[in-house]
Formats: structure tokens, sequence, C-alpha cells
């Protein structure tokens, strides 16, 4: 699915320019008030006493600022960030090593937090409560237990999906943040500052326009400045207006809402096949040729927020806004009652 142009994820060849546009201080963060500025009172607190910053655990959908926050987190507090992601972490050995070079205070990122082995989080709950690591040496009868002491420092943890994460270990985090969508103004404001860093021209209108049809997403929107980007090079002046940016939306299959050709493929088969529902998951994933985790991870969560679905005990129901927007007559008297 990191195909898809709307798709929230990080594909490999944007890592270096998703480096260069992330914001290096809270002053410089768009958006997320709430968590600005409860991390603006945490850090100062931290800093003023000396010490290391309390666990912070982030949540949320992909492509919201959760890493980002992270480096923000260090360069804050002046220390350095070591990232690694909870598949990366096999064996409790793995982090054993990572442990015991931190240094005080240094900023420990594990993106995908809900992915660590259980043998992985039991040697993180006393690193993270008492900042302690206890290790076997040996086998048998001659096997041996050492603590070894680490020095104070914080993890700051990511994840998409907060029910999977280990009741034992949510607990263990001091400061529990969500990432939430962000607002139309916000996203005009993060794409007109990508706009200034690309060195690309492009007024209101453009702006407008592509924070209209950015999910709520920053990692889209941006991606879609860079696609409109081209498309004014080669097509146009190379100035990014609202009838530049239209054109070349629409030419990439991404409607005035930010839905794509999947997006209108599920909601067409809900509708189409199964008379608006309720559909079970599993049959919407078969219909739709896609695997459920990808419609329940990244088709759904839009459909929800724009209001063009709803989960229902019995299964998915479009909404009579997924009829509208689809162009398709909406019965009342013909849906089936939801409860």
């Amino acid at each position: 699915m990191d195909d898809r142009i709307i798709s929230p994820g990080l594909r490999s060849d944007e890592v270096q320019l998703d480096r260069a546009l992330r914001p290096q201080r809270l002053a410089d963060l768009i958006g997320q008030g709430r968590v600005r500025a409860n991390l603006s009172i945490l850090i100062e607190a931290a800093c003023q006493r000396g010490e290391a910053l309390d666990h912070v655990l982030f949540y949320g959908p992909p492509g919201l600022g959760k890493t980002t926050l992270a480096h923000i987190i260090a360069h804050e507090m002046q220390v350095p960030l070591r990232a690694t992601a909870g598949p990366a972490i096999e064996r409790a050995g793995d982090l054993a090593a990572i442990l015991s070079n931190l240094r005080e205070k240094e900023v420990l990122f594990i993106d995908e937090i809900h992915r660590l082995g259980r043998a992985v989080e039991e040697i993180l709950y006393p690193a993270m409560e008492d900042f302690t690591l206890d290790l076997v040496v040996g086998k048998g009868p001659s096997a041996r237990s050492i603590r070894l002491k680490l020095p104070h420092f914080t993890i700051v943890g990511a994840t998409t999906r907060l029910a999977l994460l280990t009741a034992p270990l949510r607990a263990r985090f001091g400061a529990v943040f969500r990432v939430d969508f962000y607002d139309r103004a916000a996203l005009e404001a993060i794409v007109r500052r990508a706009a200034r860093m690309l060195e690309v021209e492009i007024d209101e209108g453009g702006a407008a326009e592509i924070a209209r049809r950015g999910r709520g997403t920053p990692r889209v929107a941006l991606r879609l400045l860079k696609r409109v980007r081209d498309y004014a090079q080669v097509r146009s002046d190379g100035r990014v207006t609202r009838e530049v940016a239209q054109e070349a939306l629409t030419l990439l299959e991404v409607d005035e809402l930010g839905l794509d050709e999947l997006d209108r493929q599920v909601l067409h088969t809900i509708i189409e096949k199964f008379g608006g529902g309720p559909v079970g998951l599993e049959t919407i994933a078969a219909a739709v040729s896609e695997e459920s985790d990808t419609v329940m991870d990244v088709v759904e969560p839009y459909l929800l927020q724009v209001g063009f679905l709803e989960r229902t005990p019995r299964g998915r129901v479009a909404t009579a806004r997924a009829y509208e927007h689809l162009g398709i007559p909406y019965d009342r008297a013909e849906q089936p009652t939801l409860f």
C-alpha cells in the first residue's frame, strides 16, 4: 500500500526530505496545540531540575508527527536521540546492548513499540522503572543473575495501535499523548512552510487546495505538494495556484476530499454489492482483494473521520454522506436498521 499517493507511510525515497522539513523545536511545530503545551511544561520542568525527562508515549494514526515529536524532545533537552523500532529488536540481548550504551538523559526512540516481543518487554520493565538491567550469565546450575545500574534516560515510544500495547508497559510511561489529525488551517501552514523550504512558489489558493486533500495528515499533504510541484514545473510556469493544484491532483485521482481509488472502491463495494451494509471487515477485504489489516488500518480511519463510514456491532455501514459524495441516490427507507 506504499504505492498509494495518499499513503501515510514513509517511503524510503522520502527519508532525507522528511528530515529536512522536520521542525527542530516546539516553537516551530504547527498544530497539536494540546500536546505541544504539555510537552513544553514537562521539558522545562525537567531542565530546571537537571533531570532526564520522564518516559513519553505517543499514539495515533501514521504520518501525524510522532517521530518528529521525539526528535523535538531530544533537541529541546539538548541530548542525542537514538532511534530503533519494535520489529528490529528481536532478542532481549539486542535491547540490553542498546540500553547499556545509553548515556545520562539521552533519548531512546522506539517506533512501533507495540511490536516488541514479550521477552524484550521483560528487560524493559526494570530499565524504565528502576534504571537497572537484569542479565543472566551462564546456563544451568552455574547460571547467575547480574544487575547493572543504568544512567537515567528517556524512552519515547510511538504506536499506531495503543490497544496492542500491554498494560504493564503502558503503565511505565509517565506521559501518554494522542496525536490527532490536523485541521485545515494547520495543514495549510505546514504546506506553505514546506513550499518555502523547497523554494516552490505557491499562492494561498494552491496551499488551501493541497491542504483540503491532505487527509488531515502532514506527510500526505507534503507528498501531494511535491507531486503538484512536478506538475507545475512540467505543465505550467512552475507556480502552484489553485487551478494547477486541482489539475495535478485530479490527474493523480485524488478527489476534493483526499479520497483515492481504493477509498472509493471500498465505499462502492459496501454500497453496490452489499446494499450499504452492514458488512463484515473480512468480506469487504475479500471483495476489494486487499488484506483486512490494510482496510482497517489504512482505509477506514479517514473514511470514519470524514463521516463516510460507521462501525456497528454487525459490520461496516456506508453513511448518507458517502452516497452523496459518490453521486449515488440515497433511499433512507431501504437502509438497514443499525441497532
